[in-house]
């Protein structure tokens, strides 16, 4: 219980620190004037959680009127109709709007809202159809570190130095010491709390290692959100969209007879609706269960990032379209308030993603016949979690 309430006293702390400097992140700022209008506050915001192939921390206007941008730039790979072709973000001077071109490998290059264009030999700017398709060159495949990718990479070092650090204390010590004491309440409340009940006490081991990385890859990516780097990955579809794949194939392989024999001619069902059942239930595993797992997570992120850019940008508008006094301080402590319902909101959707996937696939292996097998126990005490562990 004291190593309980010690890490607990520990993430709460982290959490504040997280919100505290979260506010940072989200002030709107000076484009090439005020943000005053519903159009530039939509497409500001929209261009907030759409992933980045540099990282931008702030930008001001210097007293020479000149726009200065305080960040860092990310490796652009590019597969064009030349080859591999390779060179810093830095090179399209912050600029998303199609009109700065890069020449590399007797190329032309175009950043427009995040993508980047091959263009033609004679373009000196990407230009669009009303379909917004290029008129003057064509999309490339891109292989780019962005923000997200870098966010992914982060995450998951940090997983395997700290969990194989956790490993190695439980193979010497009865209490892991350091670091570990805050993770060991958390690999057992994942365990005992979302894995064994919805898997089953009979399988819950072989699927423990993946729901836990899911878990804790998930939770931590969603508070690394709120950080002043700007990371939005969790609210990538291309992220979710991947994880509920990851899900789909684990619960797809895994399923028994009992589970295939439901699906495809369910038992005890006039023979005449099984084929119809087959259908909807065909459906549900491959369509509906997936794709509910990647919207839930993306629409969630993604809304807490926009509700918080949101307040910010109404209460600088009025600010400065009426110049209403104090309505930046508002701003931010509303935004504060929406920020510290994000730092749970970032665990509640790391849970949920978790749970439905263990539940997902204690369906899969669940034996029918024998459910009394997987329920109706008495969790066990935490202390063998070494061996689950390890």
């Amino acid at each position: 219980m004291k190593i309980f309430q010690q890490s607990f006293k520990v993430l709460v702390i982290a959490s504040f620190l997280l919100c505290s400097t979260a506010l940072f992140a989200n002030k709107v700022p000076e484009a090439e004037g005020p943000i005053d209008t519903k159009s530039e506050v939509d497409a500001y915001i929209q261009h907030h959680i759409q992933d980045s192939h540099d990282f931008n921390l702030f930008s001001y206007t210097s007293d020479s009127g000149e726009r200065k941008h305080v960040g860092f730039p990310l490796p652009v790979i590019l597969w064009t109709s030349n080859g591999l072709t390779t060179f810093m973000s830095s090179r399209f001077h912050h600029n998303d709007d199609g009109s700065v071109i890069v020449e590399e490998n007797g190329l032309k290059f175009a950043k427009s809202h995040t993508k980047i264009y091959e263009l033609d030999a004679n373009a000196s700017s990407v230009a669009f159809d009303e379909a917004h398709h290029p008129t003057n060159g064509h999309k490339v495949l891109d292989f780019s570190i962005t923000k997200s990718v870098v966010g992914v990479l982060l995450v998951g070092l940090f997983l395997i130095f700290f969990f194989s650090r956790l490993a190695k204390q439980y193979k010497t010590k009865a209490i892991p010491t350091g670091f570990g004491r805050v993770l060991e309440p958390l690999v057992i409340y994942v365990r005992d709390e979302i894995v064994r009940p919805n898997v089953g006490e009979k399988h819950y081991r072989k699927f423990t290692g993946y729901l836990m990385t899911v878990f804790f890859f998930i939770w931590i990516l969603n508070l690394l959100g709120l950080t002043p780097f700007g990371f939005n990955v969790t609210g990538q579809l291309a992220v979710t969209a991947c994880l509920a794949i990851f899900t789909l194939v684990i619960y797809t392989a895994s399923g028994n007879k009992d589970y295939w024999m439901h699906m495809l001619w369910m038992p005890d069902a006039p023979w005449w609706i099984r084929p119809i059942l087959a259908v909807i239930e065909l459906a549900g595993a491959f369509i509906i269960k997936p794709f509910s797992l990647l919207v839930r997570l993306f629409a969630n992120i993604s809304a807490g990032h926009i509700v918080v850019m949101s307040l910010i940008a109404i209460m600088y508008n009025l600010r400065e379209s009426f110049g209403i006094v104090g309505s930046t301080s508002l701003a931010l402590v509303l935004s504060f308030f929406i920020t510290l319902i994000e730092v749970l909101v970032a665990f509640l959707q790391a849970y949920i993603f978790t749970m439905l996937s263990a539940l997902f696939i204690g369906m899969a292996v669940a034996e029918h016949d024998h459910d009394h097998d997987d329920h109706g126990h008495e969790i066990p005490d935490a202390e063998d979690v070494r061996s689950d562990f390890i």
